[in-house]
């Protein structure tokens, strides 16, 4: 991949991750903790504070989880800048998915080192029934492996 390309999409992923953290700022800004202010029927805003991994996995360990997560968060992003890097000219789909999933780690990172814990905030929930917490970080990873999953399953063009 040209260079040129390569900083394109690391100015997206810098774009991305600015959203998540500036969002992340306000929600600890504006919000009480665990206390949900409702946006619409089905959408609160609720400040958390979660310990462990998606689904808040490990969150009661006892504090280890916090540096194992950064560790595999911060080597899968050596991992997807090595892959952005060498992707051939023409990759349309691919450069976009890992460019997500690249900056939603990163986001997630930079709160586990500076909080030891990620800042989460938007609460989807449906009678009395409530998603797990989650923030900007969370749901571009989300799209991005979604994308990576479409990504494999377009058939190839033969050349």
């Amino acid at each position: 991949m040209r260079a040129t390309r390569y900083l394109l999409w690391l100015g997206l992923a810098a774009v991305l991750l600015g959203l998540d953290l500036w969002t992340k700022e306000l929600a600890s800004q504006n919000l009480d903790l665990y206390r949900p202010q409702a946006v619409t029927g089905w959408l609160n805003l609720t400040l958390a504070h979660n310990e462990g991994a998606a689904f808040s996995f490990l969150a009661g360990a006892g504090g280890w989880q916090r540096w194992f997560f950064t560790a595999v968060a911060l080597l899968v992003s050596a991992v997807l800048l090595v892959w952005l890097k060498r992707l051939p000219q023409g990759a349309r789909l691919l450069p976009v998915a890992i460019t997500m999933v690249l900056a939603g780690a990163l986001g997630n990172v930079i709160d586990r080192i500076r909080h030891g814990y990620v800042v989460d905030f938007i609460d989807i929930h449906y009678q009395g029934w409530h998603w797990p917490a989650f923030n900007v970080a969370d749901s571009v990873i989300v799209i991005g492996v979604i994308l990576l999953l479409l990504e494999g399953f377009i058939p190839r063009r033969v050349q």
